[in-house]
């Protein structure tokens, strides 16, 4: 198969560009990368068109796609109010397995064509998920929750329980898969110190990606100290052996230098969630200070507190947050490039993020109807900023067609 168009690849190590060119498939792989012009004959795309990568979101909840929209309430009462009811319905193993394929090819549907996601507590459910991301052939991570106080009688349960099902899941989606299974504490609140520590040992024993929340709230980091002994919230995970280079921190807004320097230390990530903070009204990143502290971002929809299902749409939220604070804010090369080749390296997925020879096939096939050839703007930035998700021609994901 040829695709051709203006290719989205990159400039440097955070940026991107738009070069004119094609890329030629065989099965699921990219065999030929081509700069220079768009061919008249190919199979997807054209002159008008734009190649890029498939979008790589690295936070979100897939059973919150249906409560988008709860506005209003802080963290922690939006959880106990909004999310834990609608997580109960994850009971029924169908319920959730219909709900999963249903958010998964919205997912697709946007350019996304690789998660790293909470499913709930419910452990059929959780491998229900996987196996139907793996058949799509969505790459990233899935995890069972992992919670065993505070929050209601029919979301917790007994740690061994957990630790054992979280295992067993792991046995069947082990990390050198394309979609593989994630250590999935929810966050300290919810968990006692012994299923946090036992989080840390399997997924150290197992080489796992680790997925849990971090400083997202002030009224959540006041509780982290009252329930751990005042310990700080960074070093109530270093403790329980969490603070690792396959941890992903959601949201880190409330990180003095210290905990910015342990969290860097520890070589974890932050998955910034730009539009879930907004929503939530939880507060805004202070992205300089963490790039400056060298701590690794990532990016992520924080769906549902986040609103937004494009990853396109969340880059320019991370732009508009960190220009909103008056810091020096990421240009719509570095969003692009965040989206795609940035998340895809922080992350460890080496076979995706670019167009590139030898890469799977995940692609985005979109046609703009404003002409950036003659536009005065950087195309990048008028493509991020003028975005419409109409444009999404089509979308492979492993080199197969899904629209």
């Amino acid at each position: 198969m040829l695709i051709a168009g203006q290719l989205l690849l990159e400039s440097d190590s955070v940026r991107c560009r738009l070069s004119p060119g094609y890329i030629r498939i065989e099965d699921e792989i990219i065999v030929e990368v081509v700069e220079g012009q768009v061919p008249k004959q190919c199979d997807l795309g054209g002159a008008d068109h734009i190649i890029t990568p498939g979008f790589i979101d690295a936070h979100l909840h897939l059973p919150q796609f249906d409560i988008v929209g709860g506005h209003g309430m802080p963290l922690l009462q939006w959880l106990n109010e909004i999310t834990f009811p609608s997580e109960r319905r994850w009971e029924d193993v169908d319920f959730a397995r219909s709900m999963t394929m249903r958010v998964l090819m919205q997912c697709i549907g946007y350019g996304t064509t690789s998660i790293c996601a909470y499913a709930t507590v419910h452990h059929a459910s959780a491998n229900a998920a996987i196996e139907l991301a793996t058949s799509l052939g969505i790459g990233g991570t899935i995890g069972q929750v992992l919670m065993d106080r505070n929050a209601p009688d029919y979301l917790c349960r007994q740690a061994n329980e957990l630790i054992d099902q979280c295992a067993a899941t792991i046995d069947r989606f082990p990390p050198h898969l394309r979609m593989s299974a994630a250590v999935t504490p929810r966050f300290a609140i919810s968990c006692t110190p012994d299923l946090l520590d036992a989080s840390g040992r399997l997924a150290q024993q197992r080489g796992v990606i680790v997925q849990t929340h971090l400083a997202e709230t002030t009224a959540e980091c006041n509780l982290v100290a009252e329930l751990f002994d005042n310990q700080t919230y960074v070093n109530v995970y270093k403790n329980a052996g969490l603070l690792t280079p396959r941890t992903i921190f959601g949201h880190g807004i409330y990180l003095d230098e210290q905990d910015r320097t342990q969290v860097a230390s520890g070589g974890s990530m932050i998955a910034h969630c730009p539009t879930a903070n907004s929503f939530l009204r939880s507060g805004t990143m202070n992205r300089s200070a963490l790039v400056k502290d060298q701590v690794k971002l990532l990016l992520g929809s924080d769906i549902g507190a986040g609103y937004e299902r494009s990853m396109v749409r969340v880059g320019r939220a991370m732009i508009e947050a960190a220009s909103s604070l008056g810091e020096c804010f990421p240009s719509a090369a570095e969003a692009w490039h965040c989206i795609t080749a940035g998340n895809a390296d922080r992350l460890g997925f080496s076979d995706r993020g670019r167009l590139r020879i030898g890469n799977t096939a995940d692609l985005v096939v979109i046609a703009p109807d404003i002409p950036l050839a003659v536009s005065t703007v950087n195309p990048l930035s008028t493509l991020m900023f003028a975005w419409d998700d109409r444009w999404i021609q089509n979308v492979l994901v492993c080199g197969r067609k899904s629209q």
